[in-house]
């Protein structure tokens, strides 16, 4: 080969090294903004095997996680493989993966040349094209996960550092974002600590509490400082705020975690029956006591005891439960001998305390004895960004259970989630928005959706006839606002899609203050 063929053989191979560069750039780009998503984690993973199919000649993508990640032995597939898969590609990629689960670094092995139609009807692609499996391993610094296996086709040269420097990059986004969305345990089991760097601190397990808010990531802050101790813990917040889901995090991150976690609510509960949950009785002690029975505090022994809605407990209670907190000790009711426990107490209530102590409703030792640590949940109208992101999680949960394709939600029905004052605040939030599933049947949560009174609210009059005239031009608003959307700001297209001519569709525009050249691509 002469000079000007050398030369034009290197700029070739330098422009397809830079188109693979940009691919895989592409791929990762793509799984960092899929994996941001703290809901939908699994769907997210999906996407990143899409993209390597469609960007990086990666085929047959699969992801193992060895435990903890949504289910143990989760395996996560493209939707490629619906086509029978040759029994000697199906071990080859058997025997890498299990090469990797074994050392736990990557490899690559070459499929065996598979003769005529066979192999085009496997793959779907040209027949003179090499396969490879690669499998890297998906670890958080020494901690185990599982593996990422793909099939690569090679049309030509083939650079194995390369891919493996790919690979390694993407595995690291997945660990990290399962480690960080909590759908990996914070601890391992019992005597397993191999996996564990000595140094390494477990990563503090949110549960399912949502938000990235100013005050919610006070209350995060409050939470890892006091979670992995014995102290008593209060929290303060209104009804249906997520005061069960705060305990349940900081049972789950403290050394009790592998102990019991006990929940109260003393609100439920008649004084007379409070009492022998509580502290449990023997045979005997009362009408209908056929047999022992142990109390809560006895059950929750070595672990957690979450008292929900202290503030309705009666003052002889009151007084019962402050000698448990004082002297770790009691007695079941009808019993005289006195049994020990080990048990953290969390208390939660809606109700203001220390006005109750003022009206003699509550005992000020006891409260001193609980406030230890008090924890304030504030309100979901005080923290207005957090609503977005617990609709979505919400969305993501009921659109699985009731077997729902819900793509996305309205602007105009975000409007009216977010300018609504929420007395009800998460709780009303989610029947709102399981609502809104089960209604949806075309892949949108429109307004209409919604309950009425987040209708009512957005509407401006005070009059019933006023409300039903703000109702109606708010869905009318949506549904002119989702079809200039659609269609890129063409107003013959929207016209069409809503079945009217383009004049009324220009008019009902206007009226709304709705510019279609806003919806337009900056080139179009």
């Amino acid at each position: 080969m002469n000079s000007r063929g050398q030369a034009a053989s290197i700029l070739v191979q330098q422009s397809e090294d830079r188109i693979r560069r940009e691919k895989q750039l592409e791929v990762l780009r793509m799984a960092a903004l899929n994996l941001e998503k703290s809901a939908g984690f699994v769907d997210g993973l999906r996407e990143i095997l899409g993209s390597m199919e469609r960007h990086c000649d990666l085929i047959m993508g699969r992801i193992n996680f060895v435990e903890g990640v949504v289910d143990v032995g989760r395996e996560i597939r493209t939707s490629l493989p619906e086509k029978p898969i040759d029994p000697q590609i199906e071990e080859t990629i058997q025997q890498v993966t299990q090469d990797v689960l074994r050392n736990w670094r990557f490899k690559m092995a070459p499929v065996a040349h598979i003769e005529g139609t066979r192999f085009h009807a496997t793959f779907d692609v040209d027949r003179s094209a090499q396969l490879y499996v690669l499998c890297h391993p998906i670890k958080f610094h020494e901690r185990r996960m599982g593996t990422l296996t793909s099939v690569k086709i090679c049309y030509g040269n083939f650079e194995p550092k390369t891919e493996q420097a790919f690979l390694s990059i993407l595995t690291s986004l997945i660990s990290q974002s399962a480690m960080i969305n909590r759908f990996y345990p914070d601890h391992l089991p019992e005597g397993d600590n191999s996996n564990l760097m000595p140094t390494e601190k477990a990563p503090f397990d949110r549960s399912q509490i949502i938000g990235n808010s100013k005050v919610t990531l006070g209350v995060f802050e409050l939470m890892q400082q006091v979670a992995d101790t014995d102290t008593s813990v209060l929290i303060l917040g209104e009804s249906g705020v997520g005061k069960e889901l705060i305990a349940d995090a900081l049972h789950r991150n403290s050394s009790r975690r592998v102990k019991p976690f006990i929940k109260v609510n003393c609100a439920a509960l008649p004084e007379t029956l409070l009492e022998s949950e509580l502290f449990g009785h023997e045979r005997g002690a009362f009408t209908g006591a056929h047999s022992q029975k142990k109390g809560r505090f006895e059950l929750a022994s070595g672990g957690t005891l979450f008292l929900d809605e202290i503030g309705d407990l009666s003052l002889t209670t009151q007084i019962k439960l402050l000698r448990v907190l004082q002297q770790r000790e009691f007695e079941r009711l009808g019993g005289v001998s006195t049994i020990k426990t080990d048990v953290r107490v969390i208390a939660a209530t809606n109700r203001n305390l220390e006005n109750m102590i003022e009206q003699g409703l509550f005992r000020q030792d006891l409260y001193y004895r609980l406030n230890v640590f008090p924890i304030h949940v504030p309100p979901l109208r005080e923290r207005k960004t957090d609503i977005m992101p617990i609709t979505d999680y919400f969305i993501e949960k009921y659109r699985k259970v009731h077997n729902k394709n819900i793509r996305r939600i309205s602007t105009p029905a975000i409007d009216m989630l977010t300018s609504y004052h929420w007395p009800g605040n998460v709780r009303e939030l989610e029947n709102c928005m399981e609502r809104a599933v089960l209604l949806s049947n075309e892949g949108v949560i429109r307004g209409h959706h919604l309950p009425p009174s987040l209708q009512i609210a957005e509407s401006a009059g005070n009059d019933p006839q006023s409300n039903m005239k703000g109702v109606l031009e708010s869905m009318e608003r949506e549904l002119i606002l989702d079809a200039l959307k659609a269609s890129k700001g063409n107003m013959a297209k929207a016209a069409r899609e809503l079945g009217l001519t383009e004049r009324v569709m220009g008019l009902r525009a206007k009226k709304y203050g709705l510019d279609p050249r806003k919806f337009r691509k900056p080139n179009s």
